[in-house]
């Protein structure tokens, strides 16, 4: 009896030793974890989530969709709530094309409460799956950024990157716009993982449509003419810009090589330099492209009349340099015409002799040289133009001709948008409008009178009806433009004579233009000339531009028609 007793004694002691542990211990999670726990009950059954704002669509001025966002979903697990990952695997594999074998060592790895199965999923197949309602897997809406043009326009819309924000382009510039504001709401599971409620907390605002001053029509066929160029001259890359001039809307702004903006991640890993815009973001010497510059100075300057003639050698020394024409030639009496129908180097010095450093250095200036156009595209370059008090005793030899100074495409063909203009420089621009807002209006100035820009018209109508830009003649219309052959600079001083820029920028039709055309090859082989490598590219794409815009022809055809 008296051993049952101690037994029994034991007995009540060791559950009052555990009763007092337990209590203990309730006590001590009460107290001290209590907050810490509710926190990890309230995570593994509410959960917050973004929802992600619909991207706003791009379109062209035609109403063309160039960037849109197509519905998808992103699925994901957190391991520790699924009940057989092997199972999970299968299923997950099957729906969205996966491999499963992949997917197992995720599902299995409870070390991590989070696993990204797949993002931006096929939104109807991801539906489907989740359906089955498989626990531990998840589900977020979310959009993938489509470009149905492919290679068309990309150099302009640029791309957004994984999780949608804009990382190049016009996907970059406008993000804000395009982004809208994301919502959230809050999920409410069952400890199996699976969602009982949806509470949402604050409402999504959808990003804003742009329309663009682009048409996807002229910017493709741009495209394959500078594509067809740039193999048939072996160059390393050309570039084109169409502007309308009444406007200062880019009709177009191509690159080639361009790429397709929907596979931008394997291409920016291959090569970076695709994704530059380089009509807007490089620079180069524009040769005797340029020469307008000076024309247009010692002209709008009352300095001297179209007609006003120099006896001009085939060369003029400069400080230590000596200048010459691009073709021996005897002396010979030119008139300021002439001098630029004919790109006489030697000519155009000596204009800017007239007017002198200063002076010339406000004209480059005033003509849109040496700063940023301020178009709403990303990465602009202001180009290089030296100040005044840097200019050495040659330097007025060498930048009345384009050399020794940097200019963007972009510029060069704004600078001739103003001569086309009446005189009025208008800010090129991409965007003609973002939704919900009125239409955007440029910045303009006056950089030349009408009766100069007039003039520099018929002079540059010259360069191509019997100048060195015959091979940019387009049937039908009067065309105004120069071309431009420029050397370019070696890395150790000094200029190439193997590697060249040729160009020809001009518009059309001269007597009311309505669009201007610039075109540029890198480093063409076989021939370097801008009339010969450049002419006959600005000549097929104006002439494409103006019948698909249907501008009624102002002169003669010169295919004998």
């Amino acid at each position: 009896m008296r051993q049952a007793n101690r037994r029994l004694r034991l007995l009540v002691a060791v559950f009052g030793v555990v009763f007092v542990a337990a209590f203990a211990r309730v006590a001590w999670l009460q107290a001290v974890k209590a907050q810490t726990l509710d926190h990890l009950a309230s995570t593994q059954q509410r959960q917050e989530l973004e929802v992600p704002a619909r991207r706003g669509t791009i379109f062209d001025r035609k109403g063309v969709q160039l960037a849109f966002a197509q519905r998808a979903t992103t699925v994901f697990a957190n391991p520790r709530q699924v009940a057989d990952p092997r199972e999970a695997a299968i299923a997950v594999g099957e729906a969205l094309d996966l491999d499963p074998g992949k997917l197992y060592p995720m599902l299995t790895d409870r070390s991590r409460g989070f696993a990204y199965l797949a993002r931006k999923a096929d939104a109807e197949k991801a539906e489907e799956l989740e359906a089955r309602k498989i626990p531990g897997i998840g589900f977020r809406p979310e959009e993938l950024r489509v470009y149905p043009q492919r290679t068309v326009a990309s150099e302009i819309v640029g791309f957004a990157g994984t999780d949608n924000g804009g990382l190049s382009g016009l996907e970059l510039q406008l993000d804000e716009e395009l982004a809208g504001r994301t919502g959230s709401k809050t999920i409410v599971r069952d400890p199996f993982g699976r969602t009982i409620d949806v509470v949402e907390s604050e409402q999504v605002r959808n990003g804003s449509d742009v329309f663009l001053t682009v048409d996807h029509t002229i910017q493709g066929y741009v495209e394959r003419v500078l594509r067809r160029a740039r193999a048939r001259w072996g160059a390393n890359f050309a570039t084109a810009v169409v502007l309308d001039p009444r406007t200062g809307g880019i009709l177009a702004l191509a690159v080639e090589p361009g790429f397709d903006a929907n596979a931008f991640p394997t291409v920016a890993e291959k090569n970076e330099e695709r994704l530059r815009n380089r009509a807007v973001t490089d620079t180069y010497e524009p040769g005797s492209t340029f020469k307008v510059v000076t024309v247009g100075g010692v002209l709008e300057s009352n300095i001297v009349t179209p007609e006003t003639k120099f006896r001009l050698k085939y060369e003029i020394p400069v400080a230590d340099r000596v200048i010459h024409d691009a073709e021996p030639r005897k002396t010979q009496t030119m008139t300021v015409s002439q001098i630029l129908s004919r790109s006489s180097n030697v000519g155009v010095v000596t204009l800017a002799q007239q007017l002198q450093r200063d002076r010339l250095n406000q004209w480059i200036r005033r003509f849109g040289f040496g700063r940023k156009t301020g178009i709403d595209f990303p990465g602009e370059s202001p180009g290089i133009v030296l100040k005044p008090e840097e200019w050495s005793g040659s330097t007025i030899g060498n930048v009345p001709i384009g050399q020794g100074i940097a200019v963007t495409p972009l510029q060069m063909a704004a600078a001739y948008g103003a001569i086309a203009n009446d005189g009025v420089w208008l800010q090129p621009h991409l965007v003609d409008r973002i939704e919900g807002r009125g239409r955007i209006e440029p910045k303009s100035r006056r950089v030349i009178s009408e009766e100069t820009a007039r003039q520099l018209t018929r002079m540059l109508r010259g360069v191509v009806e019997e100048g060195s830009g015959t091979t940019a003649q387009v049937p039908g219309y009067r065309v105004a433009g120069k071309t431009g052959t420029a050397s370019k600079p070696e890395p150790t001083g000094g200029y190439s004579d193997t590697r060249y820029v040729a160009s020809f920028v001009g518009f059309a039709p001269a007597s009311r233009p309505r669009a201007v055309v610039l075109v540029t090859v890198d480093e063409p082989r076989g021939a370097i000339w801008g009339g010969v490598v450049a002419g006959p590219v600005f000549a097929e794409i104006a002439q494409f531009v103006l019948q698909y815009l249907e501008v009624p022809p102002d002169g003669r055809r010169t295919d004998g028609g």
